[in-house]
């Protein structure tokens, strides 16, 4: 049986499992785990649009993250929603986020190489200075969430549902452009931006096109997340540490393919989570220096590449 015939046969079932694993009763800590995953496959899929095809390295994503969880606290708090309103209000907290993406995009996206790098990076701590210093979203207190009058165990499984549903959503925008004329463009980008305009490509409309939408998954998981936590602070939304680590994750399973950020985000946030409750933090960034240092000397097309690349001179 041809491999893809057989992935379209175990991918249905794999996601049913999941889908069916937190209704299961198992311990509240593995929902969770699976939930932080599906919301880690979100960030790096989605910065892999502007970041790994188009070359445009962010390092500000977190605060599309942090907006979408504050638009969706304000959405809440402003106009008395519902859990299932809360919960649909995700989506234009998302496209909050891809309109601020469009307005800072369009300056910032003339810039190339570390100049954007720095820009994105600049623009992350700037929002979470703005935010700490506005009182109407809680200021540096933050900002509580009413939960669902319901018991935690189905709170939690309904979230991870509507994680695990944006996640699905980014990956198969992901895969869908991967094959399109979008995806080729962003390429065409990445490999010399002159050449692209030359052959009638309009990079500057395709780039921002690809920023917006970059940030429109994070909006989402961000409102999610927020809900998910009940409870709102800068130092948690906006933590630049979320930014390195899903570039990290990216760039780990293989810039500019749609499984290679499913790789690096499903492995590293595992391995995250095992740093975090086994090894003191000040080690663990030390440990993420290092192998973030390891995987753009060694691997800068992913580790999937590498062991293709492996497998290939094993054979020969």
């Amino acid at each position: 049986m041809p491999q893809s015939r057989i992935s379209v046969l175990v991918l249905p079932v794999v996601l049913a499992a999941l889908a069916l694993f937190p209704w299961l009763n198992p311990p509240i800590y593995f929902v969770s785990l699976l939930f932080v995953v599906f919301m880690y496959v979100v960030l790096a899929t989605s910065w892999n649009i502007i970041g790994g095809f188009a070359g445009y390295l962010s390092f500000g994503h977190v605060a599309f993250f942090g907006i979408g969880a504050y638009a969706t606290g304000l959405m809440m708090k402003g106009f008395h929603l519902s859990p299932l309103g809360t919960i649909l209000s995700c989506i234009p907290a998302g496209i909050i986020a891809g309109l601020i993406a469009v307005i800072i995009g369009y300056p910032c996206l003339r810039l190339r190489g570390p100049y954007f790098a720095v820009i994105t990076f600049c623009f992350a701590f700037v929002v979470d200075l703005g935010i700490k210093n506005l009182d109407v979203v809680g200021g540096p207190e933050g900002l509580w969430l009413k939960s669902m009058n319901l018991p935690i165990g189905i709170t939690r499984s309904i979230l991870f549902e509507a994680m695990m549903a944006i996640m699905i959503c980014s990956v198969a925008f992901a895969v869908w452009m991967s094959h399109a004329r979008f995806g080729a463009g962003l390429r065409a980008i990445k490999e010399d931006e002159e050449v692209a305009e030359t052959i009638c490509i309009n990079a500057s409309k395709l780039k921002i096109k690809a920023f917006a939408v970059s940030a429109f998954f994070p909006g989402m998981a961000g409102g999610i997340y927020a809900y998910y936590l009940t409870y709102i602070h800068p130092d948690i939304v906006f933590d630049v540490n979320i930014s390195i680590l899903i570039v990290l994750m990216a760039l780990f399973g293989g810039g500019g393919t749609w499984v290679g950020p499913i790789v690096g985000a499903v492995v590293l946030t595992l391995v995250n989570e095992g740093l975090s409750t086994f090894v003191r933090a000040e080690l663990a960034r030390i440990i993420y220096g290092c192998l973030f240092i390891v995987v753009i000397t060694f691997m800068p097309n992913g580790i999937m590449e590498f062991f293709r690349r492996k497998g290939k001179t094993e054979k020969l």
